[in-house]
């Protein structure tokens, strides 16, 4: 969001105040909300160079990349901490606070909430403050370094008897992440130390309830310039999931389910213990609005990974390491006309044909990408990436036994 803050004289500024991206399923380094349209990220030099030198044929499987900014904390006269950026050149014109912003007053509600008063577990009183501030509460954007909220966050996505959390009509994870990330600035860096980001696309802003498989790819994941403790702990984790025998896993999912008007969330820590039935069922769950499977999305899901695994077949060199690949779809169904209330009329390159439900697969997270002219390459590898290849042709192959079993 975009905002001028002129809460006392001289405290006047304009710049936009970023919020935790509440689509966030996977990963450990936080995404931000820029706009409706754009989201960004901590800055990695390997990443930010991979989506600079983008082979042409990749474009269309991964998010646009819209540059880089300067994201710096602010503490304003009222003690409050923010994460603020400049505007884009579009943006310059400053604009109020909006009244009500869903990611930040459901963040405002975790830094409020404290683990006494009330009968109720303070899990439950949490759930409850979120979803009221969901509907009610503006937003302020209090992001407070003095709140430290493991305990509330871990909170929220366990029960009374520490089991996870399924349902949910937001996805904590991405929260989890922010906590975490503003946590470790605030304790690392001066104040007023400048942080680069990258800016991109925010694949899921066209959809109503958007459900996102996020999904670690390739037989390894550490990067060639990692610690042996780090190469370690990643094979580890390899060899003890499904990353081993399929050479794909799961990292994260949300699902809208339509009977109840919830999102069901699964995280990391659950994927990791999935054995090779766990996937198969996990993925059958991801296509079920808990009133039915989508069996229309399987088509066009299909059609667009066997798209996708033509053109990493062709990428000589390339190596995914660590890199994820999310699976997209509108948990809102279209309408009986067959067109989506928000899907625009052109298709982009490479998209389902005319007639197939609106689907979208993306790659993502590019850190220990590596490739022949990349920079600080430690190894140069020959043909397309096997790892990879191999992920892709299981789940391939998985999503065509339940395509069949329909």
């Amino acid at each position: 969001m975009v905002v001028q803050d002129s809460v006392d004289a001289g405290d006047s500024w304009v710049g936009v105040r970023l919020e935790p991206f509440l689509h966030q399923v996977g990963g450990h380094l936080s995404v931000m909300k820029y706009d409706e349209h754009t989201v960004c990220k901590p800055l990695i030099s390997q990443e930010q160079r991979f989506y600079e030198s983008l082979p042409l044929a990749m474009k269309r499987f991964t998010p646009q990349y819209k540059g880089t900014i300067t994201v710096h904390l602010r503490r304003d006269s009222r003690g409050h901490l923010s994460l603020v950026a400049p505007p884009l050149k579009e943006n310059r014109e400053p604009f109020k606070v909006s009244p009500e912003s869903a990611a930040v007053a459901i963040w405002q509600t975790l830094q409020q909430t404290t683990s006494g008063g009330g009968s109720r577990p303070l899990a439950q009183r949490q759930q409850a403050q979120v979803a009221h501030s969901l509907k009610e509460s503006p937003a302020k954007a209090l992001l407070r370094p003095e709140f430290h909220l493991n305990a509330q966050v871990s909170s929220l996505v366990q029960d009374v008897n520490g089991n996870q959390v399924e349902r949910w009509s937001f996805n904590p994870w991405g929260l989890h992440c922010h906590q975490a990330h503003l946590t470790r600035l605030c304790s690392e860096y001066p104040e007023e130390k400048r942080h680069r980001f990258l800016l991109l696309e925010n694949v899921v802003s066209q959809y109503t309830h958007p459900c996102i498989l996020d999904l670690k790819m390739g037989t390894r994941q550490h990067g060639d310039d990692a610690s042996e403790e780090k190469k370690a702990r990643h094979m580890r984790k390899c060899a003890q999931s499904t990353s081993a025998c399929l050479g794909v896993r799961i990292c994260g999912m949300q699902v809208y389910q339509t009977d109840k008007k919830h999102f069901l969330c699964k995280d990391k820590y659950y994927g990791r213990k999935l054995s090779v039935e766990g996937f198969r069922q996990t993925l059958y769950q991801f296509l079920h609005d808990g009133s039915r499977l989508r069996a229309e999305l399987l088509e066009p899901i299909l059609h667009r990974l066997r798209a996708l695994l033509s053109v990493i077949r062709s990428q000589s060199s390339y190596r995914f390491y660590s890199s994820s690949l999310l699976i997209i779809y509108d948990g809102q169904e279209p309408t009986p006309g067959g067109m989506h209330p928000q899907e625009a009329p052109q298709k982009a390159p490479g998209s389902a044909p005319a007639g197939l439900a609106k689907v979208d697969i993306r790659m993502i997270d590019f850190a220990h990408t590596t490739y022949k002219g990349s920079w600080n390459e430690h190894t140069t590898y020959d043909g397309p990436d096997p790892g990879y290849i191999f992920g892709l042709e299981n789940l391939i192959g998985i999503l065509q036994d339940i395509q069949e079993g329909e």
